[in-house]
């Protein structure tokens, strides 16, 4: 992976989105490993902290707790136990994914988990799916039983079971109830159950190229967008993303959707407030974007870090055009470093630098 450096000459001439209002989450990955140096050191510490920096984060206004989901990764595995967890604790905030990799999942036993922690949560859950990232393992899906048709990818398969995910989610009965039931059945064919209502349009696709994108919007779905994508034009990261969601929201519209989509964007971003930011963000140069591959013969941009004072970093992310263009903001949190000093970089976001941007 190589640095990859841009012009500034879009800084002062690129029309921008006014500020808005926006809701500020946190996303964790739930990173652990038995190391001294880290505060997260079983499955059972990264499970238990992700509730407490939940209740923590609700306590200090921040808007969402999202988590990410990897197999076979001594990171979060199996969401939807979690997100019950953090529904019973808390009150107000939004609980989600960023994401839950669709190769690996049985649409319809999703289904069920996912109305169930819905429930719990009092209808807050925001589930974000996708067709997933290279992961630990080759083709690690197969082992879940999984496999794509002849003539398909693995990605096609991750859509499939997404379309099946979002008909299932609407609560409408599909299957033939038995006869000779061995409790009373509702008239007419049978849904899953439970069934949340309204889960359906909390739904939200991981949208790594453009092309996806615009296909979320078709089916109705919110759109995430994370700190990397496939470098689809040459241009800077956050102009790239601030291009696609513009056709997602484009597309949005064109598919005559009742209500207005919802769209993330993930950032890294720490206010240096004392001497351990300084110590863990406050040393090197300024970061820039870097290009790689996350797939053979697939070339990726992955966004900057931001870390300065807070005055600086309202200057640079005032730049940002994905931004400007997002009503969620989530922030990526260095888990292992523990869930006193995850709530201290959050509140320093909300109150040191957010206000100032008009998001707040």
């Amino acid at each position: 992976m190589r640095n990859h450096v841009f012009s500034p000459t879009y800084g002062e001439t690129q029309q921008r989105t006014p500020h808005v209002m926006k809701k500020i989450g946190f996303l964790s990955f739930g990173h652990w490993t038995p190391s001294p140096q880290s505060q997260t050191r079983s499955a059972a510490d990264a499970l238990l902290q992700s509730i407490d920096l939940s209740v923590a984060a609700e306590e200090l206004g921040a808007d969402g707790a999202y988590f990410r989901v990897h197999h076979f990764a001594r990171q979060l595995g199996s969401p939807f136990p979690l997100l019950a967890a953090v529904g019973a604790r808390t009150k107000t905030i939004e609980i989600g994914t960023a994401v839950i990799d669709m190769r690996y999942e049985n649409p319809l036993y999703m289904a069920e988990d996912a109305g169930a922690a819905d429930l719990i949560a009092g209808g807050r859950l925001q589930i974000g799916i996708s067709r997933g990232s290279p992961e630990q393992v080759i083709d690690g899906w197969r082992y879940f039983g999984y496999q794509p048709q002849e003539g398909k990818t693995d990605a096609d398969m991750a859509r499939e079971h997404a379309e099946v995910f979002l008909d299932v989610l609407r609560g409408h009965g599909f299957a033939e109830p038995n006869p000779q039931p061995m409790f009373p059945n509702p008239p007419g064919k049978l849904r899953l159950e439970p069934h949340s209502e309204g889960l359906r349009e909390r739904i939200w696709w991981g949208a790594a190229t453009n092309a996806t994108a615009v296909w979320a919007a078709r089916l109705g779905m919110n759109l995430q967008s994370s700190t990397l994508k496939f470098d689809e034009t040459g241009e800077p990261f956050h102009v790239q993303q601030a291009q696609q969601i513009r056709a997602y929201r484009q597309a949005w519209k064109e598919a005559g959707h009742e209500r207005e989509p919802r769209v993330s964007v993930s950032r890294s971003i720490f206010a240096l407030m004392d001497d351990r930011d300084r110590m863990y963000f406050g040393q090197g140069r300024p970061d820039q974007d870097k290009v790689g591959f996350i797939e053979a013969g697939t070339r990726a941009i992955f966004g900057r870090n931001y870390a300065g004072e807070p005055d600086a970093l309202v200057r640079d992310l005032a730049q940002d055009e994905a931004i400007a263009e997002a009503d969620t903001l989530l922030l990526t949190v260095p888990n292992q470093l523990g869930v006193d000093y995850n709530a201290h970089v959050i509140e320093a976001i909300l109150k040191h630098v957010a206000p100032a941007l008009g998001w707040r």
